[in-house]
């Protein structure tokens, strides 16, 4: 954008924020398609839409067409994300589920701290087209190890006359705690290097890098937590475990004292998506599976999309302490929604 097509600052944004808008929709709707399909196809579809839109990028000319090929690729990245966690979990026995969820969103931090670096490193040894080839290889390897992995559930149509809910109830509270807790997210990756310069503190880059450290190392030595301690305690305690460490950040006078609530945070944020998915498998039948996971991790990118705006309009009104403040509280926010019981709904009569 800034290079070959020449564009301003204005342009990288929307480029780079186009994914989700279709990501967001299509994740509900591929979970109901994998309940009735199977994982597999659902999965490899996505994968392929992903290929689809690394081969636009190749020949992408102008924004317009940059921001039809991130479309296309949102799409795909949020068909692969919901069949694949949902996969996850039919995979796993049942007393293991919260393991092979955490391990599943291990994976994805992986793919997204490697990405950046072989892209760029591509880039630089052999040009833009190289790392759009790479990108169009690699979801297409990722839909050819999908055809040799087992898959348990027999896919089986809802009964005649009855319609899955778009958004499934079981969803709902920890959809919104996980959309509150990625507030804090956005607040980190956008502004904590801008607040810890307005307080004459270098460094910042690495309270980020401290805190995705945190998350990486937390997901593999507490990765069996949430099966053994229960999903709504361990996510409740990730909860005040993030608004404690953005409330460390917030306050911070020097870096050793951010790093610290750094760490902290990314401890807490490292258990919420495998306590709270597991929350939402624990609500419906396996037959709902995949539309429950659609419509939470929907939330997901509703969170981040939100979170920027929100800590940025925080900032400019408030100062950088505010939006860690305010992150803290919606942090806050996803622990009282973690420890609340979930009311029994009310009987259906014909």
């Amino acid at each position: 954008m800034r290079g070959p097509l020449g564009s301003g600052d204005l342009a990288v944004g929307i480029v780079v924020g186009a994914f989700a808008v279709t990501s967001v929709f299509c994740r509900p709707f591929a979970g109901r398609q994998s309940d009735r399909r199977g994982r597999r196809v659902v999965l490899i579809a996505g994968a392929l839409a992903m290929t689809a839109g690394g081969l636009l990028y190749l020949v992408s000319d102008n924004v317009a067409t940059l921001i039809a090929a991130r479309l296309v690729v949102g799409a795909g990245e949020g068909t692969v994300y919901t069949a694949g966690a949902t996969w996850a979990v039919d995979l796993a026995p049942e007393d293991r589920r919260g393991l092979a969820l955490g391990l599943f969103g291990l994976a994805v931090w992986g793919g997204l701290s490697l990405g950046p670096l072989a892209g760029e490193l591509l880039r630089s040894q052999a040009g833009y087209d190289a790392v759009w080839i790479l990108t169009a290889a690699l979801p297409a390897a990722g839909a050819l190890i999908a055809l040799r992995l087992p898959e348990p559930r027999v896919p089986a149509l809802p009964p005649a006359g009855e319609r899955a809910a778009f958004l499934p109830r079981a969803a709902h509270r920890p959809g919104v705690a996980l959309a509150l807790a990625n507030i804090g997210y956005a607040a980190l990756a956008g502004f904590v290097v801008l607040a810890l310069k307005a307080r004459g503190i270098e460094g910042g880059a690495t309270v980020f890098t401290a805190f995705a450290v945190a998350v990486f190392a937390s997901r593999l030595v507490l990765s069996r937590v949430p099966d053994r301690a229960g999903a709504r305690r361990t996510a409740t305690a990730a909860g005040l475990l993030e608004a404690l460490g953005l409330t460390v950040i917030a306050a911070a006078a020097s870096l050793t004292v951010a790093l610290i609530g750094a760490l902290i945070v990314g401890v807490g944020f490292s258990m919420l998506f495998p306590s709270l998915a597991l929350m939402v498998v624990g609500d419906v039948d396996d037959d709902r599976r995949g539309s429950a996971m659609g419509a939470f991790t929907a939330f997901f990118d509703i969170g981040v999309g939100l979170g920027g705006p929100i800590a940025g309009a925080t900032a400019a009104l408030a100062g950088y302490p505010a939006v860690f403040y305010l992150a803290a509280v919606a942090a806050l926010g996803t622990a009282v929604l973690a420890a609340s019981p979930e009311r029994a709904a009310a009987p259906v009569h014909d």
